[in-house]
């Protein structure tokens, strides 16, 4: 009779055999899209999915368990916590801000925080439904963060904390965002959703916060298909976090596992009854957040990559910005942060308000050649229908913000992207502009 170990083997040759059939089919100017942004894997992610399917462990386990050490040891931070998306992770973060267990440094209702209204929703929305109120602050241009001087002109009697998102990969000034977040003893988060593998002075971003999230759909830097991931070094946070990922509940066991504590039928909480079965006590209004390991098993594989995917977005943003120099005359092309080494989401460009074409016409020009071009996510996020009448706070003018939502746009410079891709790219710019200034 044949071992559990041959039959298995034998499943990821077919597997190999099936990836191996999948061709990829040659890159044809003008007749292939160029996207910006997708998974890049090969048949290793498929056999570790197809290989924790067998397991059968259809919820978060030791897979799961594997991915967060491997991300955690990767950043050098103390604590990673897998979640099922980015989205989810950024919720976790704010609402973490608002346990009791954090006493006089809780966010209660009605606390401000300083947000970036250039961006992506989901790192405004935790703020609203916490019942927090918003601080909005402008961006810079060129680099499309938020600057030190401007948070710190927002902070109020009421601000709490900071939460800013690295802007297409592109660090925020950290020694200045949290030197004001030490100084009044605010909360910083990192919304390090786009920026996984980006540096600042050398040390990875989502270390220098209190806490920082990751997203882990398909267009990111590592994808386990959706999924996300809360870091911190506070062992106090990381319970919080847990909590509200799971249920709320006060235990802390594993899934699967009872009684770590050693004292499950001797807690007393709240109101109940001395004894109460401590995996059903819940100590904070939570959810049920977690991914599982069939998702965390494609990401351990997509995380041995990820080193060489930070150099290949590095490189093609490299192509981009030397082959588009000579535009910027009317394309005012991105800079990164003074002491920052962006692992680059994407490629932005703003048209210059002299240029003789408008963000519409060259977006259209290019999606007519098939090359996938985005905004800048929301735009003005207080001119989206979803945000009217909301309770807010706009810190100063928003002039930059409704530059880029009037002007930007960004194209790839994911992994998958060949250097023909890349050359393509540039040539249809340089194509369009050249035409626009004949």
């Amino acid at each position: 009779m044949r071992t559990e170990g041959e039959i298995r083997e034998e499943i990821y040759e077919r597997v190999r055999e099936l990836f191996a059939l999948r061709e990829r089919e040659p890159f044809i100017p003008g007749e292939s899209r160029v996207n910006y942004g997708g998974r890049v894997y090969d048949e290793r992610e498929m056999i570790s999915l197809v290989d924790a399917s067998l397991d059968f462990w259809l919820t978060a386990g030791d897979v799961a368990l594997q991915f967060e050490e491997g991300l955690a040891s990767f950043l050098n931070s103390r604590y990673c916590m897998l979640t099922n998306s980015g989205s989810s992770a950024n919720l976790l973060a704010v609402s973490a801000l608002t346990s009791p267990l954090l006493g006089e440094r809780r966010l209660s209702p009605g606390d401000e925080v300083i947000t970036t209204a250039c961006g992506f929703p989901t790192t405004l929305n935790p703020i609203i439904q916490n019942n927090l109120v918003p601080v909005f602050v402008d961006v810079e241009l060129g680099t499309y963060n938020a600057t030190a001087e401007d948070v710190l002109e927002a902070a109020s009697d009421r601000t709490k904390a900071i939460f800013l998102p690295h802007t297409l990969g592109n660090p925020f000034d950290l020694d200045g965002i949290a030197e004001v977040a030490e100084d009044h003893d605010l909360w910083l988060i990192e919304d390090n959703c786009d920026a996984l593998g980006s540096r600042y002075r050398g040390r990875y971003t989502g270390t220098f916060g209190d806490i920082a999230t990751c997203s882990f759909y398909p267009p990111h830097h590592i994808t386990m298909g959706e999924g996300g991931a809360v870091l911190t070094d506070d062992p106090l946070l990381r319970r919080i976090i847990l909590s509200f990922r799971d249920w709320g509940r006060d235990c802390w066991c594993e899934p699967g596992i009872d009684n770590t504590c050693g004292r499950r039928f001797s807690w007393q909480k709240g109101e109940l009854p001395f004894g109460y079965d401590h995996k059903y006590i819940y100590s904070h209004v939570g959810y049920n957040l977690k991914a599982t390991d069939l998702q965390a098993a494609v990401g351990v594989e997509q995380l041995k990559k990820l080193p060489d995917f930070i150099c290949k977005r590095q490189e093609n943003f490299r192509a981009l910005h030397e082959g588009l120099r000579e535009l910027a005359q009317y394309l005012d092309l991105p800079r990164a942060t003074p002491g920052a080494e962006p692992s680059w989401f994407g490629f932005p460009m703003l048209v210059r308000e002299d240029a003789p074409f408008s963000r519409d016409d060259i977006v259209g020009y290019l999606e007519g050649k098939l090359i996938a071009t985005r905004m800048l996510f929301g735009g003005n996020l207080t001119r989206q229908p979803a945000y009217r009448g909301i309770r807010c706070r706009v810190a100063g003018s928003l002039e930059n913000t409704d530059c880029v939502m009037r002007d930007l746009f960004w194209i790839g410079v994911y992994p998958g992207l060949s250097a023909e891709m890349v050359g393509y790219m540039i040539s249809a710019i340089k194509e369009f502009v050249f035409e626009e200034i004949a």
